[in-house]
């Protein structure tokens, strides 16, 4: 079973969560496939699709918006998964936050099987649009890395299990 996880992130710290995703799903016995969401040209030889997304002032990042936009449909008979990063404190961790519009969107239009909010990482020294952001954040104590990989593991563990199972059944 071949694996796309997919993703959008500017500063590199979606990106890491996507690929602790791959790595968990690979261990699982999975065939992967991780790249950019901006990357992917074609959907056509996946069996599952697990998009991340980077958030920004609210917003889902638009590589990942795109691709929901453009693959929309195409994943009727596949299993799909999709998680935000971003907040930049711990709620993601101690609670269950809901999809951002945008993501809900990306969900209806990929009819993805679950949302999924992990913390996200702004280092201070962040550069271009992401350091103005950084410097404003560091000044009222949001910098950091707020990412929980124990909590991400698990989570693609669950997926691995869920699609070996399946895949065994058919």
């Amino acid at each position: 079973m071949t694996v796309l996880v997919a993703y959008g992130s500017t500063g590199g710290s979606t990106a890491e969560i996507a690929g602790w995703i791959a790595e968990e799903l690979s261990a699982g016995g999975l065939e992967v496939q991780l790249l950019a969401a901006d990357d992917v040209a074609d959907v056509a030889g996946y069996e599952a699709l697990v998009l991340g997304a980077a958030m920004y002032a609210g917003g889902w990042h638009a590589d990942a918006r795109k691709f929901a936009k453009r693959f929309a449909g195409r994943f009727t008979d596949r299993p799909v998964w999709l998680f935000s990063s971003g907040p930049l404190d711990h709620t993601a961790d101690d609670t269950d936050l809901p999809p951002n519009h945008q993501a809900e969107a990306a969900m209806q239009l990929l009819q993805a099987r679950e949302h999924v909010t992990f913390g996200g990482r702004l280092s201070a020294e962040a550069h271009g649009w992401l350091g103005f952001v950084a410097r404003r954040m560091k000044h009222d104590g949001h910098t950091g890395d707020f990412r929980n990989p124990q909590r991400i593991r698990a989570w693609a563990r669950r997926i691995a299990a869920e699609l070996t199972s399946a895949h065994r059944q058919t």
